[in-house]
């Protein structure tokens, strides 16, 4: 539950974008495995309000292997139409087809830079771009960086990483820093998620 006296970014308004917001986003992410997820569910966004996935992602962590990269990308035809069938998730075949495609992209990524990691930091600098948003510097819907990254995953044959999301994808892993100005969680410590061991192939 809220707490009354615990200033928050305006969009964190329910219990699960609040908690989510608290303990998430913007907190810095090196685990290729958490990295994948937010790749997935950005994805599947598209077109929907963030709320919408933050309330099916139970499903898709238990239709998507925990996010496994390795166990995805083998996932074959009869999979993808069992996770269609299951309302658990977004049934968005387009999408779930491109969490799958995704997957091989990220493993290839994996083998040709060392981690998933690596290879998203790598559009920043390896450091989280800091900027406290106002109403006199509103958040933007993409950025140079994002269109980088999208330009750079659709090269490895990534689906649903429109420049857009990509940015997404970058405040919610910390690669850019979206609190508002005021916001408690900006000073909070960001420790959480170091690097994992990545999937082995």
């Amino acid at each position: 539950m809220a707490d009354t006296d615990h200033t928050r970014c305006a969009w964190a308004t329910t219990d699960a974008m609040i908690q989510y917001h608290d303990e998430e986003w913007g907190v810095p992410s090196r685990d290729d495995r958490h990295l994948f997820e937010m790749l997935v569910l950005e994805g599947a966004q598209a077109g929907l309000s963030w709320s919408t996935i933050l309330n099916k992602r139970e499903g898709y962590r238990a239709l998507f292997a925990g996010f496994d990269i390795d166990k995805v990308a083998r996932f074959t035809e009869k999979d993808i139409e069992r996770i269609v069938l299951d309302a658990r998730i977004v049934r968005n075949r387009a999408k779930i087809e491109s969490a799958v495609l995704n997957a091989r992209a990220v493993q290839q990524i994996q083998q040709e830079h060392g981690s998933f990691a690596d290879f998203v930091w790598s559009f920043v600098g390896g450091k989280t771009i800091d900027t406290p948003r106002d109403d006199a510097n509103p958040t933007p819907a993409s950025t140079p960086e994002s269109d980088a990254m999208s330009k750079a995953l659709k090269k490895y044959g990534c689906k649903f990483i429109g420049t857009t999301i990509c940015y997404a994808f970058m405040q919610a892993t910390g690669m850019v820093n979206d609190h508002a100005a005021g916001c408690s969680s900006r000073g909070k410590p960001k420790t959480k998620r170091k690097t994992a061991a990545k999937s082995a192939h």
